[in-house]
């Protein structure tokens, strides 16, 4: 399959596509930085582009095209986890550790000192 004469060259034509789009956006990069943007907007547009870099790099330089499985599985494990990390200080907020116990049960009794 994999060394089947045509689909290795399908193989070569997508590397050489995807190495021109490359090249096409690091010339778009560089006349983009010409242009002297605002700041926010200099700053989104070359994200956008590198996003776009990124994406292509790794979609087929390193076949991540071929693995929707462990990308899926990848994506939703990152979710749980900035779920999780984004809850425990939510969790900690009311608790009191940390507090001397006399302080705690002080704070709440007496009424602020004007």
């Amino acid at each position: 399959m994999h060394s089947d004469p045509e689909a290795i060259r399908k193989s070569v034509r997508q590397y050489f596509m995807i190495g021109a789009a490359l090249f096409v956006c690091t010339g778009i990069t560089v006349a983009v930085n010409q242009v002297h943007l605002a700041v926010p907007l200099a700053i989104t547009v070359a994200l956008i582009i590198a996003s776009i870099k990124g994406s292509m790099v790794a979609s087929v330089f390193m076949h991540l095209s071929h693995e929707k499985r462990w990308i899926y599985g990848a994506l939703i494990l990152t979710v749980l986890f900035f779920i999780v990390l984004m809850s425990v200080p939510m969790f900690t907020v009311g608790d009191s550790i940390g507090t001397p116990i006399g302080a705690a049960n002080a704070s709440h009794s007496q009424p602020p000192e004007r």
